[in-house]
Order: C-alpha cells, then sequence, then structure tokens
C-alpha cells in the first residue's frame, strides 16, 4: 500500500466506504477544493485501488465554541503568558475507509499515519491540535484513536467536533 497525495491529474478508481457524502466528496469535490486551496487530499492505494482517503485543512479550537471544562483543560496546557481566545490545528475535513477493506484496522493504521506525518514532517506552519468533525457513529472510533469531544452539544445532527492534542504524539 502507499500513501499518495492528491493531484488534479490523478485518475480515481472506483471507491466506496458506504457513505453518499464522503463517497460524493472523493469524486466531485476534492480536486476542486485542490484548485481552490481549500484543502489537500490524501489516498490510500493498494495495487490501484482506493482503500482509504482524508484530507487536511488549517482550523483552529476557539474559546467560542468551547465548554467551560474543556477550555479549561486546554488553556491550562500552556504557560500563563501564552493563553489566548484561540489555538491553531489541523483539520481531518474528510475521512473514508473503503468497505472492502473493513475490520483490517486501517482506519486506526491511517489516523496513527497522520498522527505522525503531522508530528514529525517539515510543516512550515505551528499547530497544537487536530480537530475533526466525527460523525456520531463514528466517535467511537476516534475516541479509541485518542480524540476528546471538544462540545457537549452536537455541531448539527450528524457530527460532533472532536479533537487530538499533539503533545501526546
Amino acid at each position: 500500500m502507499r500513501l499518495v497525495r492528491l493531484t488534479p491529474d490523478y485518475q480515481f478508481s472506483e471507491f466506496d466506504c458506504g457513505d453518499g457524502d464522503l463517497n460524493d466528496f472523493l469524486v466531485e469535490d476534492a480536486k476542486p477544493f485542490l484548485d481552490k486551496r481549500i484543502a489537500n487530499t490524501y489516498i490510500l492505494e493498494d495495487e490501484g485501488r482506493i482503500v482509504a482517503y482524508f484530507c487536511l485543512l488549517n482550523d483552529k479550537i476557539s474559546r467560542l465554541e468551547v465548554t467551560n471544562s474543556r477550555w479549561k483543560s486546554i488553556k491550562d496546557s500552556f504557560p500563563e503568558g501564552k493563553r489566548f481566545r484561540s489555538y491553531p490545528s489541523i483539520k481531518i475535513g474528510r475521512f473514508a475507509v473503503s468497505q472492502d477493506y473493513r475490520g483490517r484496522q486501517i482506519g486506526s493504521e491511517l489516523l496513527s499515519t497522520i498522527k505522525y506525518l503531522l508530528g514529525n514532517g517539515q510543516n512550515l506552519s505551528a499547530f497544537r491540535f487536530i480537530t475533526v468533525d466525527a460523525y456520531l457513529s463514528a466517535i467511537q472510533f476516534y475516541e479509541k484513536n485518542g480524540f476528546k469531544i471538544l462540545t457537549q452539544k452536537e455541531e448539527d445532527e450528524h457530527t460532533r467536533l472532536m479533537y487530538y492534542d499533539m503533545m501526546e504524539v
């Protein structure tokens, strides 16, 4: 298997993760998001088949969107003079694994790879957290991989904002 960054000339093979929104994003939105500099998409391939994909974009954790108790724990992880109203993060905008590859721990391995690449890569910009708008059905998966719920209320009826502190890598 190999991880490749989406390019404008990338030729998609079939992909079905079982969620129409995630399937459609890959073939309809990933290239326009790349072109408009909104998000970069990465594809895990296995002999020409798309196994999984994720996209990354810039984000922030803001005091305005976090519960008081969660904000206190985030704020307290910074020295007194370095406490701000928001902290930089990188968001996992989309994350999907093909139904054909489910049950093989590929999602967890891919999240570990993302953490490793972001924590040890040649990032031109600094960030402290990884955020994700997790589907309600995926919250347990993200919690198993070290993410914590950032807000007590649902962002909408389908997702919940979660975060991972890169100091835990």
